[in-house]
């Protein structure tokens, strides 16, 4: 493994330990690194901090970090950490950016301005002509073009925008999905820029998109739908760009064709109705100087903003001890988000853990009902 500058390799090794570790994800990764300031620290700190509720705790296993850097060199990829030189700056301003990549190729198409492109994986001919020509202008344009390597119009912006192209995968860096596409993920890897946040070995499944959807849109300073039902994942990105507040752009299309719903609904929303690609590069323009102009991310603050799913979870615990089953009842949060939340809390003062995996809130900490 070769570590980045300002990352010793045993701290390199202990980050993606870390990582890998159970009720560990991107927020909480980030978190426990600042309050520890090393990865090492943050791990011989985790068996602790569960013993005092109750609970065992085993991080992931060293041998499985070591096969895991194995197949990372294998497949020809290197690790990107959060804080190395090059990481992309826009995504590292969206809220639970992954604090790791593995990349394969040209990473200073991470530092041009990009636009997404995405779409339907059965688009229709028009759809896909449409997404050639607007991928292959913005490339001309100088622009970084990102999609996510699926069947349809992902596909056709790749092939059109080459070689100043990024591929986001939601398996690892040494799976092609899907397999039709192994010979154009490879292609991508080699003249343009293929990432993933997946360990290597990893095959995609459902929760693995939308992970892959919000590095698309993070990456991006808008994204372009070009056809879309409604629900579908291309919406997901939409969404994900807008709450980073990245522009959104939708061309429209048939009334009596299923598969431009989804972008009159965007457009209903509030995206931009796009009819050619200067449409799109007028806004994009605006973007980049609004973009550059803002201060990046600073560090994690010392107490963690209390998010939507943190307030629920705070309000849902009584000062009287709850199981973690209780406040999955209470919340309709997921066991492996409780269970990161209630770490973050501990760390904070928020919330004490007592014996049996229970947990109750801290004197003087009062409901966020009204906040």
């Amino acid at each position: 493994m070769t570590a980045p500058a300002s990352v010793a390799q045993d701290e390199a090794f202990c980050r993606i330990r870390l990582l890998r570790s159970p009720h560990v994800g991107p927020i909480s990764y980030l978190q426990l690194l600042h309050r520890f300031g090393t990865a090492q620290s943050a791990l011989e700190a985790l068996p602790d901090l569960a013993a005092r509720g109750g609970q065992g705790y085993r991080p992931a296993p060293c041998a499985a970090v070591e096969a895991e850097i194995d197949a990372v060199r294998a497949a020809g990829a290197r690790y990107l950490f959060h804080d190395a030189p090059g990481y992309p700056e826009l995504l590292g301003r969206v809220e639970g950016a992954p604090p790791i990549l593995t990349v394969r190729g040209d990473l200073d198409l991470a530092a041009k301005p990009g636009v997404a492109i995405v779409g339907a994986r059965n688009a229709s001919a028009a759809a896909v002509k449409l997404a050639r020509d607007f991928a292959h202008a913005l490339a001309e344009r100088g622009f970084a073009v990102v999609s996510g390597l699926a069947r349809g119009i992902d596909g056709a912006t790749h092939e059109a925008a080459l070689p100043a192209t990024i591929g986001v995968i939601a398996s690892g860096i040494d799976v092609a999905y899907p397999p039709q596409h192994a010979d154009l993920q490879e292609r991508i890897a080699r003249e343009g820029l293929l990432i993933a946040e997946q360990p290597p070995g990893t095959e995609p499944r459902g929760s693995h998109f939308p992970s892959r959807n919000r590095i698309i849109a993070g990456l991006a300073l808008g994204t372009l739908v070009v056809e879309a039902a409604p629900k579908s994942g291309s919406l997901i990105t939409a969404r994900l760009a807008g709450v980073a507040g990245r522009e959104v752009f939708a061309l429209p299309g048939s009334i009596h064709n299923e598969m431009a719903r989804g972008c009159h609904e965007l457009i209903r929303q509030g995206a931009k109705l796009v009819e050619c690609v200067e449409d799109v590069l007028c806004d994009l323009r605006i973007s980049l100087v609004d973009q550059l102009a803002r201060p990046a991310a600073s560090a994690p603050p010392d107490v963690p903003v209390l998010d939507k799913a943190y307030k629920i979870l705070l309000d849902a615990l009584a000062f009287e001890p709850a199981s973690v089953d209780s406040l999955i009842e209470r919340t309709g949060l997921n066991s492996e988000s409780i269970a990161s939340m209630l770490l973050i809390l501990e760390l904070d003062g928020h919330v004490a853990p007592h014996p049996g995996g229970r947990y109750s809130r801290m004197a003087g900490q009062v409901s966020t009902a009204t906040s």
